[in-house]
């Protein structure tokens, strides 16, 4: 009875009021036979709640998938929403993975739209599926580093001006100012690639991505 109480006092003086009142004697057989031994400790909005879901987003960019899907379903089992759930799987598909493994945001999104049809039980082994292949995938954090990147200069230097030759010019007096002009279209050019610069003035030269050399990155040559 205390181990299922967790510790709090409220909970097991609760737990035994309520088997008094559907038992004549309270027995081992008859707290096996209860709710109060499926206790587990959570709170949707306490600490125990960012306690889990931490260690499950750390065991899947671990690469550990047996503790990413012991954590999840002690949150299932607690009660927790799986949407909830499958929203973390989403974010983490491209915080920690990104271009590395492209299908893992597709998984991700895919999971959640079969919690959404299905939802509990059935839907836990959807959220299982994708976390083990989240845990297994190359990881990346490039993209998310460069989303980071990019948020910083746009809080330091505000509206910076798009560069003429990347506006769209659909009257006579914006070509008349040069909007558009020295534009150079990708697809005329060999395997589409152009060099012209496309950031503010500026920025010119600065970089945001910065691939790794995990998964799909590899092929990525900046």
């Amino acid at each position: 009875m205390i181990e299922s109480a967790n510790g709090d006092a409220r909970i097991l003086l609760n737990n035994l009021e309520d088997l008094a009142g559907q038992n004549k004697k309270i027995t081992k057989s008859a707290i096996e036979r209860s709710r109060v031994v499926k206790t587990l400790k959570y709170d949707k909005a306490g600490e125990e709640h960012y306690n889990i879901i931490s260690a499950l987003h750390k065991s899947m960019r671990d690469s550990d998938p047996d503790a990413a899907v012991y954590w999840l379903l002690r949150m299932l089992d607690a009660g927790e929403d799986p949407l909830y759930i499958a929203r973390r799987l989403v974010r983490f598909a491209s915080e920690d993975i990104g271009i590395a493994d492209p299908h893992a945001l597709l998984v991700a999104v895919a999971a959640y739209d079969a919690c959404h049809y299905l939802g509990l039980p059935e839907c836990d082994v959807h959220l299982v599926q994708t976390a083990v292949h989240l845990s297994l995938a190359p990881k990346s954090n490039a993209c998310y580093k460069a989303a980071r990147l990019a948020r910083a200069d746009i809080k330091k230097f505000g509206n910076l001006d798009v560069p003429r030759h990347l506006r769209n010019a659909p009257t006579r007096l914006m070509r008349e100012w040069g909007y558009g002009k020295g534009y150079k279209y990708a697809h005329d050019f060999e395997d589409a690639k152009v060099g012209q610069e496309h950031l503010p003035s500026k920025l010119r030269g600065r970089r945001y991505y910065f691939p790794t050399d995990r998964g799909l990155e590899k092929r990525v040559k900046r």
